[in-house]
Protein backbone atom coordinates (compact mmCIF):
# COMPACT_ATOMS: atom_id res chain seq x y z
CA UNK A 1 0.00 0.00 0.00
CA UNK A 2 1.66 3.20 -1.18
CA UNK A 3 1.94 6.02 1.34
CA UNK A 4 3.41 9.49 0.86
CA UNK A 5 7.04 9.94 1.87
CA UNK A 6 7.33 11.35 5.39
CA UNK A 7 8.37 14.96 5.93
CA UNK A 8 11.94 14.64 7.21
CA UNK A 9 11.79 18.18 8.57
CA UNK A 10 8.88 17.24 10.84
CA UNK A 11 10.64 14.05 11.93
CA UNK A 12 13.75 16.03 12.88
CA UNK A 13 11.63 18.22 15.17
CA UNK A 14 10.24 15.26 17.17
CA UNK A 15 11.88 16.35 20.48
CA UNK A 16 10.45 19.86 20.14
CA UNK A 17 6.99 18.55 19.23
CA UNK A 18 7.00 16.14 22.16
CA UNK A 19 8.13 18.90 24.53
CA UNK A 20 5.35 21.27 23.45
CA UNK A 21 2.70 18.54 23.72
CA UNK A 22 3.89 17.48 27.18
CA UNK A 23 3.51 21.08 28.32
CA UNK A 24 -0.28 20.95 27.82
CA UNK A 25 -1.03 17.30 28.65
CA UNK A 26 -0.79 15.00 31.69
CA UNK A 27 2.65 13.37 32.14
CA UNK A 28 1.61 9.97 30.76
CA UNK A 29 -0.40 11.33 27.83
CA UNK A 30 2.48 11.69 25.35
CA UNK A 31 3.92 8.43 24.02
CA UNK A 32 7.23 8.65 22.16
CA UNK A 33 9.21 5.47 22.93
CA UNK A 34 9.40 3.27 19.83
CA UNK A 35 8.43 0.09 21.68
CA UNK A 36 5.28 1.79 23.03
CA UNK A 37 4.36 3.26 19.64
CA UNK A 38 4.06 -0.26 18.22
CA UNK A 39 0.54 -0.40 19.66
CA UNK A 40 -0.42 2.42 17.29
CA UNK A 41 1.27 1.30 14.07
CA UNK A 42 -1.93 -0.23 12.63
CA UNK A 43 -5.61 -0.78 13.27
CA UNK A 44 -7.60 -3.97 12.58
CA UNK A 45 -6.33 -3.97 8.97
CA UNK A 46 -3.10 -5.50 10.24
CA UNK A 47 -1.59 -6.20 6.82
CA UNK A 48 -0.23 -2.63 6.81
CA UNK A 49 1.85 -1.13 9.60
CA UNK A 50 3.71 2.13 10.13
CA UNK A 51 4.93 3.57 13.43
CA UNK A 52 3.75 7.14 14.06
CA UNK A 53 5.99 10.01 15.10
CA UNK A 54 4.19 10.25 18.46
CA UNK A 55 0.89 9.30 20.09
CA UNK A 56 -1.14 11.46 22.46
CA UNK A 57 -4.04 10.53 24.75
CA UNK A 58 -6.01 13.62 25.82
CA UNK A 59 -8.79 13.56 28.42
CA UNK A 60 -10.81 16.66 27.49
CA UNK A 61 -11.97 18.62 24.47
CA UNK A 62 -9.78 21.51 25.61
CA UNK A 63 -6.70 19.29 25.58
CA UNK A 64 -7.57 18.11 22.07
CA UNK A 65 -7.82 21.76 21.00
CA UNK A 66 -4.38 22.51 22.44
CA UNK A 67 -2.89 19.49 20.65
CA UNK A 68 -4.40 20.53 17.34
CA UNK A 69 -3.21 24.14 17.73
CA UNK A 70 0.36 22.97 18.36
CA UNK A 71 0.36 20.53 15.44
CA UNK A 72 -1.21 23.12 13.14
CA UNK A 73 1.42 25.69 14.11
CA UNK A 74 4.28 23.30 13.30
CA UNK A 75 2.57 21.62 10.33
CA UNK A 76 2.36 18.14 11.84
CA UNK A 77 -0.17 15.68 10.35
CA UNK A 78 -2.67 14.27 12.87
CA UNK A 79 -4.32 10.84 12.63
CA UNK A 80 -7.46 10.48 14.81
CA UNK A 81 -7.88 7.07 16.44
CA UNK A 82 -10.88 5.64 18.25
CA UNK A 83 -10.46 2.09 19.51
CA UNK A 84 -8.39 0.92 16.54
CA UNK A 85 -11.05 -1.49 15.25
CA UNK A 86 -11.15 -0.03 11.74
CA UNK A 87 -11.01 -2.72 9.05
CA UNK A 88 -10.09 -0.28 6.28
CA UNK A 89 -6.85 1.18 7.65
CA UNK A 90 -8.66 4.33 8.75
CA UNK A 91 -6.20 4.89 11.63
CA UNK A 92 -3.01 3.83 9.81
CA UNK A 93 -0.41 6.52 10.62
CA UNK A 94 2.39 7.99 8.58
CA UNK A 95 5.92 8.24 9.99
CA UNK A 96 5.64 12.01 10.43
CA UNK A 97 2.15 11.99 12.02
CA UNK A 98 0.87 12.26 15.56
CA UNK A 99 -1.76 9.71 16.54
CA UNK A 100 -4.50 11.40 18.56
CA UNK A 101 -6.32 8.68 20.49
CA UNK A 102 -9.65 9.38 22.20
CA UNK A 103 -9.57 6.32 24.49
CA UNK A 104 -9.51 8.51 27.63
CA UNK A 105 -12.51 10.58 26.52
CA UNK A 106 -15.12 8.24 27.95
CA UNK A 107 -17.46 10.21 30.22
CA UNK A 108 -21.26 10.38 30.05
CA UNK A 109 -22.02 14.11 30.03
CA UNK A 110 -25.83 14.14 30.04
CA UNK A 111 -28.79 11.76 29.85
CA UNK A 112 -32.21 13.12 28.93
CA UNK A 113 -34.87 10.42 28.64
CA UNK A 114 -37.69 12.93 28.23
CA UNK A 115 -36.17 14.21 24.99
CA UNK A 116 -34.52 10.86 24.24
CA UNK A 117 -30.86 11.71 23.92
CA UNK A 118 -27.53 11.06 25.61
CA UNK A 119 -24.41 13.23 25.36
CA UNK A 120 -21.08 11.43 25.70
CA UNK A 121 -17.39 11.83 25.09
CA UNK A 122 -16.50 9.92 21.95
CA UNK A 123 -13.97 7.52 23.45
CA UNK A 124 -16.90 5.71 25.04
CA UNK A 125 -17.61 2.30 23.52
CA UNK A 126 -20.76 1.69 21.52
CA UNK A 127 -22.06 -0.94 23.95
CA UNK A 128 -21.35 1.29 26.97
CA UNK A 129 -23.78 3.89 25.61
CA UNK A 130 -26.66 1.41 25.74
CA UNK A 131 -25.50 0.23 29.15
CA UNK A 132 -25.66 3.81 30.44
CA UNK A 133 -29.38 4.10 29.66
CA UNK A 134 -30.47 0.48 30.06
CA UNK A 135 -31.87 0.95 33.57
CA UNK A 136 -34.07 3.74 32.22
CA UNK A 137 -35.54 1.39 29.61
CA UNK A 138 -33.66 2.84 26.63
CA UNK A 139 -30.93 1.75 24.21
CA UNK A 140 -28.66 3.11 21.46
CA UNK A 141 -29.64 1.46 18.19
CA UNK A 142 -26.49 1.13 16.00
CA UNK A 143 -24.78 -2.15 16.93
CA UNK A 144 -21.62 -2.96 14.95
CA UNK A 145 -20.23 -6.44 15.51
CA UNK A 146 -17.30 -4.80 17.33
CA UNK A 147 -19.64 -2.84 19.63
CA UNK A 148 -17.98 -4.24 22.75
CA UNK A 149 -14.73 -2.49 21.76
CA UNK A 150 -15.38 0.13 19.07
CA UNK A 151 -15.59 3.79 20.09
CA UNK A 152 -18.33 6.28 19.24
CA UNK A 153 -15.63 8.40 17.57
CA UNK A 154 -14.95 5.63 15.07
CA UNK A 155 -18.67 4.96 14.61
CA UNK A 156 -19.12 8.60 13.59
CA UNK A 157 -16.03 8.61 11.39
CA UNK A 158 -17.16 5.55 9.41
CA UNK A 159 -20.95 5.93 9.77
CA UNK A 160 -21.14 2.46 11.31
CA UNK A 161 -24.28 0.33 11.29
CA UNK A 162 -24.72 -3.20 12.55
CA UNK A 163 -27.23 -6.01 12.47
CA UNK A 164 -30.18 -3.84 13.53
CA UNK A 165 -29.56 -1.02 11.04
CA UNK A 166 -32.30 -2.34 8.74
CA UNK A 167 -34.98 -0.96 11.06
CA UNK A 168 -33.15 1.73 13.02
CA UNK A 169 -30.64 3.08 10.53
CA UNK A 170 -26.91 3.63 10.86
CA UNK A 171 -24.98 6.21 12.88
CA UNK A 172 -26.07 9.19 10.80
CA UNK A 173 -29.73 8.37 11.59
CA UNK A 174 -28.98 8.38 15.33
CA UNK A 175 -26.52 11.27 15.61
CA UNK A 176 -27.99 14.62 16.73
CA UNK A 177 -24.95 16.78 17.33
CA UNK A 178 -21.19 16.90 17.86
CA UNK A 179 -18.50 18.96 19.50
CA UNK A 180 -15.59 19.04 17.07
CA UNK A 181 -12.08 20.43 17.21
CA UNK A 182 -10.98 21.92 13.91
CA UNK A 183 -7.56 21.46 12.35
CA UNK A 184 -6.32 24.74 13.82
CA UNK A 185 -7.63 24.01 17.32
CA UNK A 186 -10.90 25.94 17.19
CA UNK A 187 -13.82 24.22 18.98
CA UNK A 188 -17.18 24.18 17.19
CA UNK A 189 -20.64 22.87 18.02
CA UNK A 190 -22.61 21.31 15.16
CA UNK A 191 -26.23 20.21 15.56
CA UNK A 192 -27.56 19.45 19.03
CA UNK A 193 -30.44 17.98 20.97
CA UNK A 194 -33.14 19.91 19.11
CA UNK A 195 -35.32 17.99 16.66
CA UNK A 196 -33.84 19.73 13.62
CA UNK A 197 -30.87 22.10 13.51
CA UNK A 198 -31.11 25.27 11.45
CA UNK A 199 -28.88 26.05 8.49
CA UNK A 200 -26.71 23.79 6.38
CA UNK A 201 -26.56 20.07 7.18
CA UNK A 202 -22.98 20.18 8.40
CA UNK A 203 -23.64 17.16 10.60
CA UNK A 204 -24.26 15.17 7.42
CA UNK A 205 -20.77 16.14 6.27
CA UNK A 206 -19.11 15.16 9.55
CA UNK A 207 -20.69 11.71 9.93
CA UNK A 208 -18.73 9.40 7.66
CA UNK A 209 -15.93 11.89 6.97
CA UNK A 210 -13.25 9.51 8.33
CA UNK A 211 -11.37 12.12 10.37
CA UNK A 212 -10.77 14.30 7.31
CA UNK A 213 -12.57 17.37 8.63
CA UNK A 214 -11.98 17.54 12.40
CA UNK A 215 -11.71 15.63 15.68
CA UNK A 216 -15.12 14.79 17.18
CA UNK A 217 -14.74 14.80 20.97
CA UNK A 218 -18.37 14.82 22.16
CA UNK A 219 -21.56 13.48 20.59
CA UNK A 220 -25.26 13.86 21.23
CA UNK A 221 -26.92 10.56 20.33
CA UNK A 222 -30.54 9.54 19.92
CA UNK A 223 -31.73 6.90 22.39
CA UNK A 224 -34.86 4.81 21.93
CA UNK A 225 -37.23 2.96 24.27
CA UNK A 226 -36.35 -0.71 24.46
CA UNK A 227 -38.83 -2.82 22.48
CA UNK A 228 -41.37 -4.90 24.33
CA UNK A 229 -39.81 -8.06 22.97
CA UNK A 230 -37.80 -9.54 20.09
CA UNK A 231 -37.48 -12.99 18.57
CA UNK A 232 -35.50 -14.45 15.64
CA UNK A 233 -36.16 -17.26 13.21
CA UNK A 234 -33.34 -19.31 11.67
CA UNK A 235 -33.81 -20.25 8.00
CA UNK A 236 -31.55 -22.68 6.11
CA UNK A 237 -31.30 -23.01 2.31
CA UNK A 238 -29.60 -25.20 -0.28
CA UNK A 239 -27.87 -22.31 -2.04
CA UNK A 240 -26.68 -18.73 -1.52
CA UNK A 241 -28.74 -17.60 -4.47
CA UNK A 242 -32.00 -18.98 -3.04
CA UNK A 243 -31.27 -17.39 0.34
CA UNK A 244 -30.62 -14.08 -1.42
CA UNK A 245 -33.90 -14.37 -3.30
CA UNK A 246 -35.70 -14.99 0.00
CA UNK A 247 -34.22 -11.80 1.44
CA UNK A 248 -35.40 -9.83 -1.57
CA UNK A 249 -38.92 -11.26 -1.21
CA UNK A 250 -39.08 -10.38 2.49
CA UNK A 251 -38.12 -6.77 1.78
CA UNK A 252 -40.47 -6.64 -1.22
CA UNK A 253 -43.37 -7.72 0.98
CA UNK A 254 -43.21 -4.50 2.99
CA UNK A 255 -42.12 -6.20 6.20
CA UNK A 256 -39.33 -4.43 8.09
CA UNK A 257 -37.60 -6.91 10.40
CA UNK A 258 -35.18 -5.46 12.89
CA UNK A 259 -32.42 -7.57 11.29
CA UNK A 260 -31.77 -9.98 8.41
CA UNK A 261 -28.33 -11.59 8.64
CA UNK A 262 -26.78 -13.90 6.04
CA UNK A 263 -24.14 -16.63 6.48
CA UNK A 264 -22.86 -19.05 3.82
CA UNK A 265 -21.40 -22.56 4.23
CA UNK A 266 -17.76 -21.58 5.01
CA UNK A 267 -18.99 -19.19 7.69
CA UNK A 268 -21.53 -21.69 9.05
CA UNK A 269 -18.89 -24.39 9.43
CA UNK A 270 -16.35 -22.07 11.03
CA UNK A 271 -18.81 -20.59 13.51
CA UNK A 272 -20.23 -23.99 14.41
CA UNK A 273 -16.78 -25.34 15.25
CA UNK A 274 -15.97 -22.15 17.15
CA UNK A 275 -19.19 -21.60 19.11
CA UNK A 276 -21.30 -24.77 18.89
CA UNK A 277 -24.38 -22.69 18.21
CA UNK A 278 -26.25 -25.68 16.76
CA UNK A 279 -26.50 -24.44 13.18
CA UNK A 280 -27.73 -26.94 10.55
CA UNK A 281 -25.51 -28.30 7.77
CA UNK A 282 -26.65 -26.28 4.75
CA UNK A 283 -25.35 -23.91 2.11
CA UNK A 284 -26.78 -20.66 3.50
CA UNK A 285 -28.47 -19.37 6.64
CA UNK A 286 -30.63 -16.37 7.34
CA UNK A 287 -31.30 -15.01 10.82
CA UNK A 288 -34.41 -12.85 10.66
CA UNK A 289 -35.38 -11.02 13.84
CA UNK A 290 -38.57 -9.06 14.52
CA UNK A 291 -39.71 -7.12 17.56
CA UNK A 292 -42.79 -5.66 19.22
CA UNK A 293 -45.56 -7.10 21.34
CA UNK A 294 -46.00 -10.87 21.53
CA UNK A 295 -48.88 -10.68 19.05
CA UNK A 296 -46.88 -8.49 16.64
CA UNK A 297 -43.92 -10.86 16.81
CA UNK A 298 -46.09 -13.92 16.14
CA UNK A 299 -47.75 -12.20 13.18
CA UNK A 300 -44.50 -11.01 11.60
CA UNK A 301 -42.72 -14.34 12.04
CA UNK A 302 -45.69 -16.20 10.53
CA UNK A 303 -45.51 -13.98 7.44
CA UNK A 304 -41.74 -14.39 7.15
CA UNK A 305 -41.98 -18.16 7.45
CA UNK A 306 -44.68 -18.20 4.78
CA UNK A 307 -42.38 -16.27 2.42
CA UNK A 308 -39.44 -18.54 3.24
CA UNK A 309 -41.46 -21.69 2.47
CA UNK A 310 -41.81 -20.55 -1.14
CA UNK A 311 -38.02 -21.03 -1.42
CA UNK A 312 -37.96 -24.62 -0.11
CA UNK A 313 -35.89 -24.07 3.05
CA UNK A 314 -34.10 -27.06 4.56
CA UNK A 315 -34.49 -25.60 8.08
CA UNK A 316 -36.99 -23.36 9.83
CA UNK A 317 -36.30 -22.81 13.51
CA UNK A 318 -38.30 -20.20 15.41
CA UNK A 319 -36.89 -19.20 18.77
CA UNK A 320 -39.15 -19.98 21.71
CA UNK A 321 -37.05 -18.50 24.52
CA UNK A 322 -34.43 -15.90 25.34
CA UNK A 323 -31.85 -18.67 25.67
CA UNK A 324 -32.66 -20.03 22.21
CA UNK A 325 -32.50 -16.51 20.73
CA UNK A 326 -29.07 -15.99 22.26
CA UNK A 327 -27.92 -19.32 20.79
CA UNK A 328 -29.18 -18.41 17.32
CA UNK A 329 -27.23 -15.14 17.47
CA UNK A 330 -24.14 -16.72 19.05
CA UNK A 331 -22.64 -17.97 15.81
CA UNK A 332 -23.31 -14.76 13.91
CA UNK A 333 -21.75 -12.61 16.62
CA UNK A 334 -18.63 -14.79 16.66
CA UNK A 335 -18.27 -15.15 12.88
CA UNK A 336 -15.23 -12.93 12.41
CA UNK A 337 -13.33 -14.48 15.31
CA UNK A 338 -14.23 -17.94 14.05
CA UNK A 339 -12.88 -17.22 10.58
CA UNK A 340 -9.73 -15.77 12.14
CA UNK A 341 -8.96 -19.24 13.49
CA UNK A 342 -9.08 -20.58 9.93
CA UNK A 343 -6.36 -18.21 8.74
CA UNK A 344 -5.66 -14.67 7.63
CA UNK A 345 -8.47 -12.85 5.91
CA UNK A 346 -9.49 -9.56 4.37
CA UNK A 347 -12.98 -8.38 5.37
CA UNK A 348 -14.65 -6.34 2.64
CA UNK A 349 -17.57 -3.96 2.96
CA UNK A 350 -19.48 -3.38 -0.27
CA UNK A 351 -23.15 -2.48 -0.49
CA UNK A 352 -25.58 -3.53 -3.22
CA UNK A 353 -29.31 -3.28 -3.96
CA UNK A 354 -31.07 -6.15 -2.18
CA UNK A 355 -32.57 -7.37 -5.45
CA UNK A 356 -29.05 -7.99 -6.80
CA UNK A 357 -28.06 -10.38 -4.00
CA UNK A 358 -28.53 -13.64 -5.96
CA UNK A 359 -26.50 -12.56 -8.99
CA UNK A 360 -23.75 -10.87 -6.95
CA UNK A 361 -23.32 -13.91 -4.69
CA UNK A 362 -22.98 -16.13 -7.76
CA UNK A 363 -20.35 -13.83 -9.26
CA UNK A 364 -18.38 -13.63 -5.98
CA UNK A 365 -18.13 -17.43 -5.97
CA UNK A 366 -16.86 -17.37 -9.56
CA UNK A 367 -14.26 -14.72 -8.76
CA UNK A 368 -13.09 -16.65 -5.69
CA UNK A 369 -12.54 -19.75 -7.80
CA UNK A 370 -10.76 -17.69 -10.45
CA UNK A 371 -8.28 -16.23 -7.96
CA UNK A 372 -7.94 -19.42 -5.92
CA UNK A 373 -9.19 -18.02 -2.61
CA UNK A 374 -12.00 -19.22 -0.38
CA UNK A 375 -14.56 -16.46 0.17
CA UNK A 376 -16.95 -16.61 3.10
CA UNK A 377 -20.04 -14.38 3.07
CA UNK A 378 -21.54 -12.97 6.25
CA UNK A 379 -23.45 -9.72 6.08
CA UNK A 380 -26.41 -7.49 6.85
CA UNK A 381 -28.62 -8.83 4.08
CA UNK A 382 -31.61 -6.59 4.76
CA UNK A 383 -29.87 -3.48 3.47
CA UNK A 384 -27.44 -5.22 1.11
CA UNK A 385 -24.35 -4.43 3.21
CA UNK A 386 -22.03 -7.31 2.27
CA UNK A 387 -18.94 -8.48 4.18
CA UNK A 388 -17.13 -11.07 2.03
CA UNK A 389 -14.16 -12.56 3.92
CA UNK A 390 -11.26 -13.51 1.64
CA UNK A 391 -8.98 -16.14 3.18
CA UNK A 392 -5.26 -16.10 2.37
CA UNK A 393 -1.92 -17.20 3.83
CA UNK A 394 0.11 -14.20 4.95
CA UNK A 395 3.26 -16.36 5.07
CA UNK A 396 3.05 -17.34 1.41
CA UNK A 397 4.52 -14.78 -1.01
CA UNK A 398 1.94 -13.29 -3.36
CA UNK A 399 -1.09 -14.44 -1.36
CA UNK A 400 -1.88 -11.02 0.12
CA UNK A 401 -1.54 -9.36 -3.27
CA UNK A 402 -3.87 -11.82 -5.01
CA UNK A 403 -6.39 -11.53 -2.15
CA UNK A 404 -6.30 -7.75 -2.57
CA UNK A 405 -6.85 -8.07 -6.31
CA UNK A 406 -9.82 -10.33 -5.69
CA UNK A 407 -11.15 -7.85 -3.14
CA UNK A 408 -10.89 -5.02 -5.64
CA UNK A 409 -12.84 -7.04 -8.21
CA UNK A 410 -15.59 -7.80 -5.68
CA UNK A 411 -15.90 -4.14 -4.68
CA UNK A 412 -16.05 -3.07 -8.33
CA UNK A 413 -18.76 -5.69 -8.78
CA UNK A 414 -20.76 -4.06 -5.98
CA UNK A 415 -20.51 -0.64 -7.63
CA UNK A 416 -21.41 -2.04 -11.06
CA UNK A 417 -24.47 -3.71 -9.54
CA UNK A 418 -25.76 -0.30 -8.46
CA UNK A 419 -24.19 -0.24 -4.99
CA UNK A 420 -21.18 1.45 -3.46
CA UNK A 421 -17.68 0.75 -2.15
CA UNK A 422 -18.53 0.86 1.53
CA UNK A 423 -21.49 0.56 3.86
CA UNK A 424 -19.91 1.02 7.30
CA UNK A 425 -16.18 0.23 7.32
CA UNK A 426 -15.18 3.36 5.46
CA UNK A 427 -12.67 3.91 2.64
CA UNK A 428 -9.47 4.44 4.63
CA UNK A 429 -6.49 3.16 2.67
CA UNK A 430 -8.15 -0.13 1.68
CA UNK A 431 -10.54 1.35 -0.91
CA UNK A 432 -8.72 4.62 -1.55
CA UNK A 433 -7.54 3.79 -5.07
CA UNK A 434 -10.96 2.38 -6.00
CA UNK A 435 -12.73 5.70 -5.46
CA UNK A 436 -12.33 6.53 -9.15
CA UNK A 437 -14.46 3.48 -9.99
CA UNK A 438 -17.43 4.94 -8.13
CA UNK A 439 -16.89 8.69 -8.51
CA UNK A 440 -16.22 10.83 -11.57
CA UNK A 441 -13.34 13.35 -11.36
CA UNK A 442 -15.78 16.21 -10.78
CA UNK A 443 -17.30 14.33 -7.82
CA UNK A 444 -13.90 13.80 -6.20
CA UNK A 445 -13.00 17.45 -6.79
CA UNK A 446 -16.16 18.52 -4.99
CA UNK A 447 -15.33 16.28 -2.02
CA UNK A 448 -11.80 17.66 -1.86
CA UNK A 449 -13.17 21.21 -2.04
CA UNK A 450 -15.02 20.46 1.20
CA UNK A 451 -11.81 19.22 2.83
CA UNK A 452 -10.04 22.38 1.71
CA UNK A 453 -12.57 24.44 3.69
CA UNK A 454 -12.20 22.43 6.92
CA UNK A 455 -8.51 21.50 6.63
CA UNK A 456 -6.72 23.83 4.16
CA UNK A 457 -3.27 22.42 4.96
CA UNK A 458 -4.45 18.80 4.58
CA UNK A 459 -3.02 17.82 7.96
CA UNK A 460 -5.90 15.60 9.10
CA UNK A 461 -5.66 11.84 8.51
CA UNK A 462 -3.27 11.97 5.55
CA UNK A 463 -3.28 9.50 2.65
CA UNK A 464 -6.84 8.29 3.32
CA UNK A 465 -10.04 8.29 1.24
CA UNK A 466 -8.76 10.15 -1.83
CA UNK A 467 -6.50 8.42 -4.40
CA UNK A 468 -2.95 9.67 -3.91
CA UNK A 469 -2.53 10.80 -7.52
CA UNK A 470 -5.82 12.70 -7.40
CA UNK A 471 -5.10 14.47 -4.12
CA UNK A 472 -1.39 15.16 -4.69
CA UNK A 473 -1.90 18.80 -5.65
CA UNK A 474 -3.91 19.45 -2.47
CA UNK A 475 -1.45 18.03 0.05
CA UNK A 476 0.25 21.32 0.77
CA UNK A 477 1.50 20.25 4.18
CA UNK A 478 4.16 17.90 2.82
Amino acid sequence: MDMPAPNSGIQARKPEIARRLRAVLPPDAVIEAQEELKAYECDALTAYRCPPLLAVLPETTEQVAQIMAICHDIGVPVVPRGAGTSLAGGALPTEDAVILGVARLRDVLEINTDDRYIRVQTGMTNLAVSAAVEDEGFFYAPDPSSQLACAIAGNIAMNSGGAHCLKYGVTTNNLLGVTMVMADGDIVEIGGAEMEAAGLDLLGLICGSEGQLGIVTEATLRILPKPEGARPVLLGFDSNEVAGACVADIIRSGLIPVAIEFMDRPIIRATEEFSGAGYPDCEALLIVEVEGSAQEIDDQLARIVEIAKRHDPVTIRESESAEESARIWLGRKSAFGAMGQRGDYICLDGTIPVGELPSVLTRIAELGAQYGHMVGNVFHAGDGNMHPLILYNANEPGQLESAEQLGAEILKLCVDAGGCLTGEHGVGVEKRELMTHQFAPVDLEAQMDVKDVFDPAWLLNPAKVFPLAVSASRRTAE
